[in-house]
């Protein structure tokens, strides 16, 4: 197998300099593709007579990074990524950046084409997997789930500047908004103002610093969304424009725009960058363009273009929402609740939210607080309907999601709606129609029980402290809304994965929305945590394997995979026709191991991963898998198909080789990835894939996996 570490080997009769190029391969989640387009890459390179070095970018880490010497020495460098490459230290190069999928797929025209690629400039990070002007290069998959052509790459440029803001914003939502949590839980009291610290307490200095947290929030968003876009330029119109977006005193306004004004921004910022720097300018002033003139220039056209544009409209539809509300106390009371439910659901912190809740809590004052006490219901539905979204379907979860999930769920307990915010600038088709559905059930059922709330301020904590009146049913409110946002959610975003798969052949990466090609199986890994304990079976099957001579190595493990694939895993042909029968015959082969608790939940799990995306890779490959409780220990499987069977792969093979791996919920550890990355590498050496198809029987099938190491 060729090692993407070192040059390809082999002479160039003619004497003359051999290219030298450098590849990047990185997916999403950086596990089977990621290798999977290194080792194409670096065998088509040596079919070519060209020396070559590829840079994984893979959960495990970076591996075999470029020297300055590498960079300095390269022809041309191609970029197989579908996600963020920082392409600055390519500056003079030639570039080539195309989808992951197509370094497996068209690894020789990629090698042609960067021969004549444009050369790379001396600012460069690179927006997504390609940027539009490499739509005809890279054949048109759109990565965040659309068409194909120059129309969806630009929409995958779009969908990862999003991505790349909601990434950078998440750790400033859940710390300021843990830490604001603790402190209202441990130091607040309640009273007509609301739940109140004292001054001067230590409590108030933590609260102080979660709140320095949220006003970061929202500017972080909109900076990265333009970073992303339109590189280092665009960084600060960026979160200037996000700050000036969520501070409405600027523009007369109580409430400012919030998060969804941040992602306007955010945009508008990057885009207006990308404009300006088309502008010819004389070339002594091109040093300064970057760091001095286009901040600036682009700063102050947004500034003012979101204050005196922008901003009158915001101000204008929060006085006439609040006028509107007051003319509806007198109308029915669910009617109401669902209404103030809608709104301060949608934004979260905007402009709609604050809207319904100072209506609330202005009327406190009057006396009448049943119209706060169904905004104190709707208010924690969001946090804790996304957070429960993550548990009660985990898979359709990135492991950042399910972590931001259980933080939500915390300060949901503490009527912090922004928990949600990450969510809803990640899936905003998704998840805020879930919760505005969700808050308008847990408001309408506060109105209509009566339920009141002496503080401004909602969700669990102030029912706990002795501010709602009706307890009983302020908690049957919320704890219906939240089921209905969790369940709401997890329906829309299956919809939506179903419809990707159908429409585009696009595979995709549970809460990911990074695909591409035959990307399905190997991304959707980062959703499978294996440990990195052999399973109980193992020496047995060690025993087998020094009785036919298997390699050393194989027998010291105890197995194949550091022993998760063992004698009893291994089936010459399999007997099934079609995928699902495949699955359970796998399923029912691995419960030999002893591993397995339940064959039919661990069948229910595998098929239902499948329905998220194919986990065929292409080249007669599949690799199905699954975590859940009904295995003890992680346990993998081969199997092989005489005919095939339609896994529904990309390149249109039907799976002759079959891998199916297991793992329990709790399973945790890095090991799965290192054995992953070699899978995946060793699948796509030709020879390789030809001995174990050709190999005669079980002992024979494990000493040829023996050579993965």
């Amino acid at each position: 197998m060729t090692d993407p570490a070192r040059p390809s080997g082999g002479g160039d009769v003619s004497g003359e300099k051999r290219p030298k190029l450098l590849a990047v391969t990185a997916c999403p989640t950086g596990i089977a593709h990621t290798y999977m387009a290194a080792e194409k890459l670096a065998q088509a390179a040596e079919r070519l007579g060209v020396e070559m070095k590829v840079e994984t970018q893979g959960s495990i880490g970076s591996e075999n990074v470029f020297s300055d010497n590498d960079v300095r020495e390269a022809d041309g460098v191609i970029i197989a990524a579908d996600k963020d490459v920082d392409r600055s230290r390519f500056a003079g190069k030639r570039v080539l950046a195309v989808g992951v999928a197509e370094g497996i797929r068209h690894p020789e025209q990629l090698i042609e084409q960067v021969r004549t690629a444009p050369v790379q400039g001396a600012a460069g990070r690179d927006g997504g997997a390609a940027r539009p002007a490499d739509a005809a290069l890279s054949g048109g998959g759109d990565s965040s789930g659309g068409g194909g052509g120059g129309g969806g790459k630009e929409r995958s440029v779009a969908y990862k500047a999003l991505m790349n803001g909601v990434s950078y914003m998440i750790p400033f939502v859940v710390v300021g908004g843990l830490l604001i949590a603790v402190s209202l839980a441990l130091g607040g009291h309640a009273t007509p103002e609301g739940l109140v610290i004292p001054k001067d307490s230590f409590w108030m200095d933590v609260n102080n610093v979660g709140v320095i947290g949220f006003k970061l929030m929202v500017p972080v968003l909109s900076g990265y969304i333009a970073y992303a876009i339109g590189d280092r330029p665009a960084l600060v119109p960026g979160m200037i424009g996000g700050w000036i977006a969520n501070d409405g005193s600027l523009y007369d306004s109580e409430a400012g725009a919030g998060f969804i004004g941040a992602i306007v921004t955010g945009f508008l910022a990057g885009y207006l960058v990308l404009w300006i720097k088309k502008v010819e300018v004389p070339k002594f002033a091109r040093p300064i363009m970057p760091i001095i003139v286009i901040p600036i220039l682009a700063t102050t056209a947004l500034g003012l273009f979101f204050v005196y544009v922008i901003g009158s409209p915001i101000a204008w539809v929060f006085e006439h929402l609040t006028s509107w509300l007051s003319g509806m106390t007198g109308t029915s009371a669910i009617l109401l609740g669902a209404i103030l439910g809608l709104m301060i659901a949608f934004d979260m912190g905007g402009p709609v939210n604050k809207t319904a809740f100072l209506f609330g809590a202005g009327l406190i004052a009057t006396g009448n607080q049943t119209v706060m006490g169904m905004c104190a219901a709707a208010i924690p539905v969001m946090p804790l309907g996304q957070g429960l979204a993550t548990l009660i379907r985990r898979k359709l979860y990135s492991e950042q999601e399910r972590e931001t999930g259980m933080a939500a769920l915390f300060m949901g307990l503490f009527g912090i709606s922004e928990g949600a915010i990450p969510f809803a600038a990640a899936r905003p088709a998704q998840v805020i129609p879930a919760n505005m559905l969700g808050g308008a059930v847990a408001g309408a059922m506060a109105g209509m029980a009566g339920v009141t709330d002496a503080v401004p301020h909602g969700g669990p904590i102030v029912a706990v402290l002795g501010a709602v009146g009706g307890v009983p049913m302020f908690f049957v409110a919320v704890a219906i809304g939240v089921v209905v946002t969790a369940v709401t959610t997890n329906a829309l975003i299956g919809i939506k994965e179903r419809g990707r798969r159908s429409g585009a052949a696009v595979a995709v990466a549970v809460g990911s929305g990074a695909g591409g090609g035959a990307m399905a199986a190997g991304s959707a890994f980062a959703g499978v945590g294996m440990s990195a304990d052999a399973g109980d079976g193992a020496v047995g099957a060690g025993a087998e394997a020094r009785a036919v001579g298997a390699p050393v190595a194989v027998a010291e493990q105890g197995g194949v995979l550091s022993g998760y694939l063992t004698g009893q895993t291994v089936k010459v042909l399999l007997d099934s026709r079609d995928k699902e029968a495949a699955i359970r015959e796998m399923a029912e082969m691995l419960a030999a191991s002893g591993n397995v608790r339940d064959v039919d939940e661990l069948v229910r799990v595998a098929l239902a991963r499948e329905e998220q995306g194919t986990t065929g890779l292409g080249e007669e490959i599949a690799i199905p898998h699954a975590k859940t409780d009904a295995v003890s220990e992680p346990v993998v499987g081969f199997a092989r198909s005489a005919e095939g069977i339609e896994w529904g792969s990309l390149d249109g093979t039907k799976a002759k080789l079959v891998f199916m791996i297991s793992v329990p919920e709790a399973a945790a550890g890095d090991e799965h990835l290192r054995i992953l990355a070699l899978l995946s590498r060793k699948l796509m050496d030709t020879g390789f894939r030809e001995r174990l198809s050709a190999a005669p029987d079980r002992r024979a099938i494990l000493r040829v996996l023996g050579e993965i190491q």
